[in-house]
């Protein structure tokens, strides 16, 4: 069977479990992005949580509000028919999600920017472990770069096929996300997150021609005079050789 808006639902009620005992959501509003069938949705409310559920199908919606009417007309959970990466999102704390694969990057990338308490999210595999991979290794990317920029990111757990329904074709895994301060100071960060863009976008050219051929993202004359300030130790280097510093020194050229 052929997943619906690439959703994957969670039928293992021990991870489900696992997943809702996470992080402690009693008394707060929970964020969920794809709550599916509601397995996921059920767990948080028997915890004590209030969720503001996204989902993007209007039938998994119109069930939704059939499934849950009672926690509706209590206000302890409302249903939202909407795309998480554009629509306007309800108030939350935390974040707490069974993330449809295509848009993990979209959808990590606007709660980072929207800001939360602790986020537990699911992800393919290969996608978390992108994420948690250290700067300055051949693994990282855009992704992990910006996401530790401003985070914590735990490894939690993962997940065999064989716990959702439809079955997808790779492992799942579990990570806690928790939002800190930059450990190097980003004076903006809309320019800290298109240099990293335009960077990784030419990952295998040196630092000094990925701002030479940034334009469209970065403004040619600002990415002249980086070029002119910069040490030769960086301008040689290729993104993935680079560490969290090093983005920053970049970023906050004037």
């Amino acid at each position: 069977m052929k997943a619906r808006h690439d959703q994957h639902f969670l039928i293992d009620k021990n991870a489900i479990n696992r997943i809702a005992d996470s992080v402690e959501v009693k008394g707060k509003m929970v964020l969920e992005v794809g709550p599916g069938n509601g397995a996921l949705t059920r767990a948080l409310l028997a915890r004590g949580a209030t969720v503001h559920a996204v989902e993007l199908d209007r039938i998994l919606c119109e069930d939704l509000n059939d499934l849950f009417a009672d926690e509706i007309q209590e206000g302890t959970l409302t249903v939202t028919h909407g795309d998480a990466t554009r629509c306007e999102l309800p108030p939350f704390q935390m974040v707490v999600s069974n993330l449809p694969y295509s848009v993990s990057s979209k959808i990590t990338f606007r709660l980072l920017d929207a800001g939360f308490e602790t986020a537990v999210l699911m992800y393919q595999e290969e996608f978390a472990r992108r994420m948690v991979a250290p700067a300055g290794t051949k693994d990282c990317g855009r992704l992990s770069i910006m996401v530790q920029t401003y985070a914590v990111v735990q490894q939690c757990f993962t997940l065999p096929p064989t716990c959702f329904s439809p079955k997808p074709q790779v492992h799942s895994m579990v990570v806690r996300i928790t939002p800190r301060p930059p450990i190097f100071g980003v004076n903006d960060k809309k320019r800290y997150a298109d240099v990293v863009r335009a960077l990784f976008t030419h990952r295998r050219k040196t630092v000094k021609n990925g701002l030479k051929g940034s334009s469209g993202i970065l403004d040619h004359d600002w990415a002249e005079r980086a070029i002119a300030a910069l040490p030769d130790e960086i301008l040689k280097s290729r993104p993935e050789e680079l560490y969290l510093e090093d983005f920053a020194t970049i970023a906050n050229l004037g």
